[in-house]
């Protein structure tokens, strides 16, 4: 297998290419039905991006996106809405996801566009990590059962509840993370000592899953009085912890969707991402409380 610098990166928008994207589309999400190559062709020919990375002849990852209209105040009035990201299985962890990502941030800033947006599973943590700490999305948007009932084997039996992340591409926090010479890697202790408050600190079972907290911090209703930085610890191995204990993972869903929503409606935003490591390694969201916090 090449390294992350040595495969090859090409707008898709033939029919033959986007048949190649159809058959990766089923081998990286086995069960869950494709986006047919009709859809992904009109959205390429009409403003939107389908970028492919190659290991010489054969096709290893793609990204796809499309111009929409975001919601909410200081919006701009388009953005660029990136639906899907998909690595093969036996090319993970190569880089190949944000060499994607990188690539699509540079096609939407040469397009006119500020914003991208996309939405993942809050309680994933390695996406978490790839799309708050490592590419700079922030949060503020919480949304309930976002895709309906699933029945795909990721997310069977479990609300759909997903977060929608802003990626604002013309930014110095977007700059920081996708230059050169990133900014240095930020773990748990700089944040305490920035004085971070564990809103949801948990207990570990005898196997190593985390327990959701059944007291979780009370904030002031006063704003001047809340803490500007907040800790909110969630499941380093969601995946793990599905296939293992469902009611657990069901009993993590409604924990986090409380505090997430609550925490969002006093307008803290999801501003980074950390690991703990160890025997049992433990992962955590930042939330910083004002956008005048973004910049960074």
């Amino acid at each position: 297998m090449n390294t992350a610098a040595n495969y090859t990166l090409k707008i898709l928008e033939t029919p033959q290419e986007i048949a190649q994207v159809e058959a990766l589309e089923a081998q990286v999400w086995p069960g869950v039905r494709v986006v047919p190559g009709h859809v992904l062709l009109t959205a390429a020919h009409n403003g939107g991006l389908v970028i492919g990375c190659y290991d010489e002849q054969t096709l290893v990852g793609f990204a796809f996106g499309f111009v929409g209209i975001p919601s909410g105040p200081g919006k701009p009035a388009f953005k660029h809405c990136s639906h899907m990201l998909g690595v093969h299985p036996d090319y993970r962890d190569a880089g190949i996801g944000f060499k994607l990502k990188r690539a699509q941030w540079q096609m939407v800033r040469q397009q006119g566009l500020d914003l991208v947006t996309w939405t993942f599973d809050p309680l994933e943590s390695r996406n978490a990590y790839f799309n708050i700490a490592k590419l700079g999305a922030v949060c503020s948007t919480y949304k309930r059962e976002e895709y309906g009932e699933m029945q795909d084997a990721l997310n069977a039996g479990l609300p759909s509840d997903r977060f929608q992340v802003d990626w604002w591409v013309n930014s110095a926090r977007a700059e920081k993370r996708l230059s050169s010479q990133p900014r240095p890697k930020l773990d748990l202790a700089h944040f305490l000592a920035g004085g971070a408050y564990t809103l949801n600190p948990t207990s570990l079972r005898a196997d190593g899953l985390a327990l959701p907290s059944g007291e979780v911090l009370a904030l002031p209703d006063s704003p001047e009085d809340q803490p500007p930085l907040l800790l909110v610890e969630i499941p380093t191995d969601f995946q793990a912890m599905r296939s293992t204990d469902r009611q657990l993972a069901l009993n993590w869903r409604l924990h986090t969707r409380k505090i997430f929503e609550q925490l969002f409606s006093l307008e803290y935003f999801v501003t980074d991402f950390v690991f703990l490591p160890g025997k049992h390694p433990r992962s955590y969201y930042v939330l910083s409380r004002g956008s005048s916090t973004l910049g960074g």
